[in-house]
């Protein structure tokens, strides 16, 4: 009986030891990636979102608007693609458990008081803002001086538009977005 009960708790404690690995692993993972942790309340269209900015006790007090740095989204009314590439950013946050990090480049806001930020998927470390570029949900669409990822969008595009995945297939987006509100002007307010 002593050399099995001791085995098991070998085992046990060697089991519980595993799962302390992993989960440090993990969080180390989340913490090494740039920027913060928000929680998203809303996707508004493929490159505007809301977080939570102030909280208490979990219950949002303040929301802000952020628009994602180096791409343009079709718009909700670009029928189809603006209502794909919002539902392809809801999935991309949803991988993220609502929850992404958040960094911040030289101009924190816009011109329109949003703040503008590159999201990062907690658990993968993929950076979303570039994955929509790259699955054909968005355009590159850079201010300077926010360029800190300017050329991994620009690849992005490339190959998205290369592969024909998206906006760039066959019988997709007609019109780029920035042409789509130069001719809407009425049916667009910037600060969405």
């Amino acid at each position: 009986m002593g050399r099995l009960y001791y085995t098991k708790i070998f085992l046990i404690i060697i089991f519980l030891l595993s799962i302390s690995a992993a989960v440090y692993a993990s969080s180390a993972a989340a913490h090494a990636l740039p920027g913060s942790p928000f929680v998203v309340t809303d996707v508004h269209d493929g490159d505007t979102i809301s977080i939570k900015v102030e909280s208490f006790a979990g219950f949002p007090l303040r929301t802000e608007r952020l628009r994602l740095i180096g791409i343009d989204a079709p718009e909700l009314k670009q029928e189809t693609w603006g209502r794909k590439a919002k539902k392809h950013l809801k999935k991309l946050i949803s991988e993220s458990d609502w929850v992404v990090n958040v960094e911040f480049d030289v101009d924190k806001r816009d011109k329109y008081g949003r703040l503008l930020g590159y999201l990062w998927n907690r658990h993968t470390g993929v950076l979303i803002n570039e994955k929509m570029t790259a699955d054909g949900y968005a355009v590159l669409f850079t201010f300077p001086p926010n360029v800190r990822y300017v050329d991994r969008f620009i690849e992005a595009e490339k190959k998205a538009r290369a592969a024909k995945l998206g906006i760039w297939e066959q019988g997709g987006l007609k019109q780029s977005p920035v042409e789509w509100r130069r001719q809407n002007p009425s049916n667009y307010s910037e600060r969405h």
